[in-house]
């Protein structure tokens, strides 16, 4: 039996038992109590929850907790969860108990040695780029765990430099371009607002503001749902070759990009009043590779925008 084979078994029969000895173990599958006690060293760095208790009546015992059953996939879905997995190593903070570490370690010693070879080779052939986080973002879990339970938390939140606390109801999180997000209902605002986790300095839980009902409303449908009763625009955007792909990387909901045989494109969608600024500096990066047609509020915030960039240089 080979050891990938057996430390799954052994996870198995654990989980099974939940209390064992080295003996019954080493009984079970014909190895030395050596070897055993070296298996079951590699299972508590796996994260299975074993402790020991000493004594003519002790031995192993799981702790009160649920392990997951070993799943059997064949290689090329045990390669693609594996740099799924690892694409994870961006971010230095997770909503997770596990951190990338852990949980790369885990999968990775669970495979078979001939796919582990194969995963080294791949290493250095195959890359998902994406941007690094830059920033800790301790308290995404907390904000996680509240949008769930819709509870209410008050948050103290960084702008230049500067502290305010306010009570936020969040609806999830979610990572882009190196940072993780937070949309929430503001009772502060009284309305929605999104939020970066990375400038959340404290949290607390607030009982005594009452929560508003968002059982309906989660990170993919958010934006038809709050955003139905506000003044919207309709927006058309022209791309060139190098604007349909910079836009393919940083996709907004609502907006729909159309491509062209030759290359170029479009984009076509609405976009809320409140948002002309952002779109406005969003639009000004993209140079020459994107002209804004529509809607003619935001042609002029970008024309605005630009005579006041170009007066700095005359």
């Amino acid at each position: 039996m080979s050891k990938a084979k057996r430390l799954n078994e052994m996870i198995m029969m654990v989980n099974r038992r939940k209390r064992f000895t080295v003996k019954e173990l080493a009984q079970e599958f014909g190895m030395s109590k050596r070897t055993i006690l070296r298996d079951l060293q590699e299972l508590s760095e796996m994260g299975v929850p074993l402790y020991s208790e000493s004594g003519p009546f002790g031995g192993y015992q799981v702790l009160n907790e649920r392990i997951l059953p070993p799943i059997a996939f064949n290689e090329g879905e045990a390669i693609s969860i594996f740099f799924a997995i690892h694409a994870l190593r961006h971010y230095i903070s997770l909503p997770f108990d596990s951190e990338y570490e852990s949980i790369i370690k885990k999968f990775y010693l669970n495979l078979s040695g001939d796919i582990r070879d194969m995963i080294d080779k791949m290493k250095n052939r195959v890359e998902f780029v994406s941007v690094y986080q830059q920033e800790e973002t301790p308290y995404i879990k907390q904000l996680l765990e509240v949008s769930i339970k819709q509870k209410i938390v008050i948050v103290g939140y960084e702008i230049n430099g500067e502290i305010t606390y306010r009570s936020i109801q969040p609806i999830g999180i979610y990572a882009n371009e190196g940072k993780w997000y937070c949309p929430s209902y503001c009772f502060l605002r009284k309305d929605y607002r999104v939020f970066r986790c990375d400038r959340i300095k404290t949290i607390e839980l607030d009982e005594n503001t009452v929560p508003i009902d968002l059982s309906t409303i989660y990170l993919t449908n958010r934006f038809s749902l709050i955003n139905r009763n506000k003044e919207t625009y309709q927006l058309h955007v022209e791309l060139t070759n190098k604007g349909v792909d910079k836009y393919k990387s940083t996709k907004w909901p609502n907006i729909e990009l159309s491509k062209r045989k030759d290359g170029t494109g479009f984009l076509k969608g609405m976009i809320l009043k409140s948002d002309t600024a952002f779109f406005t500096e969003f639009f000004i990066n993209y140079g020459e590779d994107a002209m804004v047609k529509s809607p003619s509020e935001l042609v002029d915030s970008i024309k605005e925008k630009l005579h006041t960039i170009l007066k700095q240089y005359l």
